[in-house]
């Protein structure tokens, strides 16, 4: 349901219809909990119904993050995107499905059980906002909210086949998102069209006092940037995007979209990141570093789940942890604290971080060269259900193509460029840091072309 199509409809009778829809395709697994009397505004600038991911803390609905550790917890207070959509007239309907605290890259790591690709129910619809994802994909919001750390709004959005938009680090504000690298996490939309994406990024982005890493910058209006015109615009390919790792048929898919581009009248040329090539590995050393860090705060004290056996102090934490956490998250805490501890530090950690600065600047680089950088979103299409489950390395490589955006902080959109034997395939854009403009509009330009 396109935003344009609930406005035409009426708030009453679109969340209505939002609702039904949930019920009806409630064997997605796509949401975790439903708002079955929302509170209807009849005005504002979105007056439209969504669905939160399960990772963002809402006061009308528990917030879970898809963990038995915080099974039945509501928040005190509400996240500042969740508040600046009901100002505009948004209404909440459910919060989707998620791997447990965003750690993944198929929703299979919930602990509530994996969502299901509504494209084919066998496949995974990615992660970690695969709930979000598959929601929008099934009709059954307007929009979804997605969080994406190295990939968690992109991926999904290719694999379910709508839009997914990370925005620039700090554009959008994190206070009420749960941490999981605060370095990395971002909160942006996923939606069916790239106007909508535009729409929803032009309510929630901006400064909020509540976290100081939002940039006090103007917010530009993005919908007015979607004119279609791109002639002379410059765009980028990276060499070696379309080579290792990636399946042929999405790469001839990807490049069949740079094609539509260059008709349009966008000039297209190669370019080099020759540092992007170390993203993954990078990425997956200083992600589990700052989860170590941020997951220590569950410890059956203060809030969440208290094992209710333990018969002292440590067997609260112990035992609480233990009981809380799914493997996937135990992995990535032990990967964190082997990193950050004594004598390895220097040696995975620091040098982690010299290997972003180098990524970065690649970046920078590149943007003096080009107005956008385009490759496949993944290297496959969506993957079967269990496929990937026991082997995290093969998971793991889903954010091949992810990361290296993820780790310079740079805006990112991917939107649907056709299909693999009827499965999704996403293209990327990115941009220059706080240039939502240029992305989108590219997006948009492609996209009437379709």
């Amino acid at each position: 349901m396109e935003i344009r199509e609930a406005e035409k409809l009426g708030i009453e009778k679109a969340t209505e219809e939002s609702l039904k829809i949930i019920k009806s395709k409630s064997e997605l697994n796509a949401i975790l909990s439903v708002n079955d009397k929302p509170k209807l505004s009849k005005s504002g600038s979105l007056n439209v119904p969504y669905i939160c991911k399960d990772n963002i803390v809402t006061k009308e609905l528990p917030t879970t993050a898809a963990s038995k550790i915080l099974e039945g917890f509501v928040s005190p207070y509400e996240a500042t995107v969740v508040m600046k959509l009901r100002e505009a007239g948004a209404v909440m309907v459910g919060k989707s499905n998620l791997d447990e605290f965003a750690m993944g890259s198929s929703t299979e790591n919930s602990a509530f059980g994996p969502t299901k690709n509504p494209h084919d129910p066998t496949r995974v619809p990615g992660g970690s906002s695969g709930g979000s994802a598959a929601a929008v994909a099934a009709g059954m919001a307007s929009f979804a909210l997605g969080s994406d750390t190295g990939g968690s709004i992109r991926q999904p959005a290719s694999f379910c086949g709508v839009v997914g938009l990370m925005p620039t680090y700090g554009r959008v504000s994190r206070y009420g998102l749960i941490a999981m690298a605060s370095s990395l996490d971002r909160i942006g939309p996923i939606t069916t069209n790239v106007k909508d994406a535009a729409r929803v990024l032009r309510v929630i982005a901006g400064h909020d006092e509540h976290d100081s890493t939002t940039m006090a910058i103007e917010v530009p209006d993005y919908v007015a940037a979607l004119d279609g015109d791109i002639k002379d615009l410059k765009i980028g390919v990276p060499k070696g995007f379309f080579d290792e790792g990636v399946d042929a048929p999405v790469a001839q898919a990807v490049q069949a979209a740079v094609d539509k581009l260059r008709q349009l009248g966008a000039i297209v040329s190669e370019i080099e990141l020759p540092h992007a090539k170390f993203a993954l590995a990078t990425y997956y050393i200083l992600q589990p570093s700052e989860v170590s860090a941020n997951l220590a705060r569950y410890d059956g004290i203060r809030y969440g789940l208290s094992a209710s056996d333990a018969k002292n102090l440590w067997e609260v934490y112990d035992k609480s942890r233990a009981q809380g956490f799914g493997a996937e998250v135990k992995r990535r805490i032990m990967l964190g604290t082997y990193t950050l501890s004594a004598g390895f530090r220097d040696a995975y950690y620091d040098k982690a971080q010299r290997v972003r600065t180098l990524i970065k600047q690649d970046f920078d680089k590149a943007f003096k060269q080009v107005d956008v950088i385009i490759t496949p979103t993944t290297p496959t299409v969506a993957f079967k259900l269990g496929e990937r489950a026991k082997d995290p390395l093969s998971m793991y490589k889903a954010d091949l193509l992810t990361t290296p955006a993820s780790l310079a902080g740079i805006p990112v959109i991917s939107v649907p460029c056709g299909e693999v034997e009827g499965l999704p395939v996403g293209l990327q854009i990115m941009g220059r840091q706080f240039d939502e403009k240029t992305i989108l509009r590219v997006a948009y330009a492609y996209e009437q072309k379709q």
